[in-house]
């Protein structure tokens, strides 16, 4: 049966076996935008009369618009409905954002940027003079911020007494017991809140510890570093007269026999052992331990980077190495970047080591708290309430679903292109040894308004001599962009790699083009 909805939208109300009534009506809506039956800013159906017309609870309709939203095919404006967003193949109203739609007179607030699309950065338009698709990994998903729990968050924050003095050093009491309770919960960290240091990030952690490692400062303090890793790590470690040494990656993260046989003698090593940034892979519990053995027989300590480990696809966590810890040995460096959004500048670290930590929080007395206080009671509230343990569920799905997105549109690419990092995180990178190199990819995808990065620039410096031998590799996010951006961008990456082999690779990447509707031209 078909049944006709007020702006004449028309579904398929049958209800067919083996899918859920929100995937069908998600499934059936999506199908319905993407025909043509609505344009760029039309208003949706009322949840509650949409529910009542197919014949489902008011719930199923909520739950179906919040996907789409969180797809980019619609966007939510509080307190006025739900409105076609503004980049559907085939829209005709290009450029509009949700600042244009009414907005409750009780309520003005400020204008927010629609679901469906995101500003081009300045000064860097794309080759085919539309927006860019930026696709720089670990960007995540930023509309938390339009969610219930974390206006009312902001909302405590904002209305409680200012106290008249700044944050403490280390930061609120209450973040840092509600980090803890949370690190116990989610990662079997086990820390009280006097562990816990409020940071600004992974950098402003990192530099922390560092300058840390030594009563006399950072100088000459060598920390192993993983190769390839985390290139600002590295830079922040030289700002600091530090020396990042680089040791290969090997079997899901650090080589342990490489770290034992470089020469000392090494202040830390600096680890992503959940997945590995940026080549994905999980260290193994027995790495774990046999790093665990070489600090305490190095006399080093061990810092644990668990920059995006609440997003799993397919596999459980393994346990963090502060979890394995029973010396005080391992510091833990997490960020709510990647979680929320990287403009909130919040952070954590937990040092167990008392007399690190009290040289952490000298450094932190002296530079002052970066973290505003406004920002700490929110984000407390947040935690309190429950809303980042809902805001994880929620993006953990539109994730799991854009990862299953990324391996659909690269499949046909195997054996030649390898696909890796999708087992955890917001990233994916692909690699190669024969073909097109990194740069000519790269280079192909910006002048189509796509940005993704080089795989080699998170190899070590020292080790550029043997670019040339090494595989060919780009990575690229897929947290930030909305689905249909990313189909796009993922149609010109399986296009531009398929060029450079085989003619049966090079259709089946013009038919992936040709799928997502998109225009541009090769």
């Amino acid at each position: 049966m078909r049944h006709a909805f007020p702006m004449n939208l028309v579904l398929d109300t049958e209800q067919r076996p083996g899918r859920t009534a929100r995937e069908r009506l998600t499934g059936q809506l999506r199908a319905a935008l993407l025909s043509g039956q609505a344009g760029a800013r039309d208003p949706l159906p009322s949840t509650r009369s949409l529910a009542a017309a197919v014949g489902v609870s008011r719930g199923t309709v909520v739950a179906a618009y919040e996907d789409l939203a969180g797809e980019g095919y619609v966007v939510t404006v509080p307190g006025s409905g739900t409105f076609v967003a503004d980049d559907l193949p085939g829209s005709p109203r290009i450029g509009w954002d949700t600042a244009d739609a009414p907005r409750p007179a009780a309520e003005p607030g400020p204008p927010r940027e629609g679901a469906g699309s995101r500003p081009s950065p300045a000064g860097e338009p794309a080759g085919t003079g539309g927006p860019v698709i930026n696709l720089s990994p670990g960007s995540p998903s930023t509309r938390f911020h339009a969610h219930r729990d974390w206006a009312a968050a902001w909302r405590s924050a904002v209305r409680a007494e200012l106290p008249s003095l700044p944050p403490p050093a280390a930061g609120t009491e209450e973040l840092r017991s509600l980090i803890a309770e949370h690190l116990r919960a989610a990662r079997g960290v086990r820390c009280d809140p006097d562990d816990v240091v409020v940071t600004a990030g992974t950098s402003d952690g990192l530099g922390l510890l560092v300058q840390g490692l030594r009563p006399e400062g950072p100088t000459g303090a060598r920390i192993a570093t993983e190769d390839p890793g985390y290139p600002a790590a590295r830079r922040v470690i030289a700002r600091l007269d530090a020396t990042p040494v680089p040791i290969p990656v090997s079997d899901g993260g650090m080589d342990a026999a490489a770290l034992a046989a470089a020469p000392g003698p090494f202040a830390a090593v600096l680890l992503t052992p959940s997945h590995q940034y940026p080549l994905g892979g999980r260290l193994p519990v027995a790495a774990r331990l046999a790093l665990l053995a070489w600090a305490r027989d190095a006399g080093a300590i061990v810092i644990e980077d668990d920059y995006d480990s609440d997003f799993r696809h397919g596999a459980p966590s393994l346990p963090t190495i502060a979890s394995l810890d029973g010396e005080h040995r391992v510091a833990l460096v997490g960020s709510y970047s990647k979680t929320l959004s990287p403009w909130l500048r919040c952070g954590y670290l937990v040092v167990p080591d008392a007399s690190l930590r009290r040289r952490v929080l000298d450094v932190r007395a002296d530079l002052g708290q970066p973290v505003s206080g406004l920002v700490q009671a929110a984000l407390a509230e947040f935690l309190r309430s429950g809303g980042l343990r809902r805001h994880l569920i929620r993006v953990g799905r539109e994730y799991a679903h854009r990862r299953a997105l990324v391996i659909d549109a690269t499949a046909h690419l195997a054996p030649r292109v390898g696909l890796a990092a999708i087992e955890g995180g917001l990233h994916a990178a692909l690699t190669w040894t024969r073909g097109r190199s990194a740069e000519q990819v790269i280079a192909r995808l910006a002048d189509r308004g796509i940005r993704v990065a080089s795989l080699e620039a998170y190899r070590h410096p020292v080790h550029a001599e043997g670019a040339a031998r090494r595989p060919q590799g780009i990575v690229f996010g897929y947290g930030a962009p909305t689905d249909l951006q990313l189909q796009r961008a993922l149609a010109e990456i399986a296009a531009a790699l398929a060029d450079g082999g085989s003619g049966a690779a090079v259709r089946a990447g013009t038919r992936a083009r040709r799928r997502t509707g998109d225009t541009l031209e090769a």
